[in-house]
């Protein structure tokens, strides 16, 4: 039994602080300086081509994004 109680500690203490570190740094990421661009590209991405198929050596994407 003290090897259960030594990870329900474990896992109740530092695990627990590992995780919140981890999802405050996820949140930081994705809302760090410049990265709007990048945001807005992905999210606009599925309507490029929305009207007709891309044409052979047209550019995917906006230029300034990269």
């Amino acid at each position: 039994m003290e090897h259960y109680s030594f990870l329900r500690q474990l896992a109740d203490s530092w695990v627990l602080v590992v995780l919140v570190l981890f999802f405050v740094g996820t949140i930081l990421f994705a809302w760090r300086p410049g990265s709007r661009p990048l945001h807005r590209d992905a999210a606009e991405s599925i309507f490029r081509n929305e009207k007709s198929p891309a044409l052979e050596g047209q550019p995917e994407g906006p230029e300034e994004v990269k």
